[in-house]
């Protein structure tokens, strides 16, 4: 979020300006953290697809001009709508509750409420096919979330032979 803020309030700059912020993110202010691949994707995919996602935030947020929301409260919508429509490993509902969660760290007093309302209509717009994409993702990569029963099967034994 942060990458995309200084993205957003810069404007216009490179993929290696994007490179150089993610390197600064995540080497200078992050420390240890070791996941830089997931920036680097969550980044790449937010910036290839903005002018959707600026419709689609344009479109559930319809008495709030792009311009008049906050850069971080974009930003955190940004994310959020690429998670629900577009990245398919992630629980629709997961994708709303940490975007909510980073809005309530990083926004303002209501940004927490502003991002569930604007991804909370998105949902509720396209809920059968939101759930039906990420189901379909599990099915195809055989993915179990922890504690989720997991059927098990019985071996089916060959008859003794006489």
């Amino acid at each position: 979020m942060q990458t995309l803020y200084q993205a957003d309030f810069n404007e216009k700059l490179t993929m290696k300006d994007l490179n150089e912020i993610i390197d600064y993110q995540v080497v200078d202010l992050a420390g240890n953290f070791e996941n830089r691949d997931f920036v680097d994707y969550l980044v790449k995919n937010v910036i290839e697809n903005l002018e959707e996602l600026n419709r689609l935030v344009e479109k559930y947020a319809p008495e709030w001009p792009l311009d008049k929301i906050t850069i971080v409260d974009r930003n955190i919508l940004r994310i959020g709508v690429w998670e629900l429509v577009h990245d398919d490993s992630i629980p629709p509902k997961v994708a709303i509750n940490e975007a909510i969660e980073i809005a309530k760290i990083f926004g303002g007093e209501t940004s927490g409420k502003f991002v569930n309302g604007v991804l909370g209509s998105l949902y509720n717009d396209q809920k059968d096919e939101l759930e039906d994409k990420h189901k379909a993702w599990r099915e195809a990569n055989n993915y179990k979330p922890e504690g989720e029963k997991v059927e098990e099967t019985k071996p089916v034994l060959d008859a003794p032979a006489e």
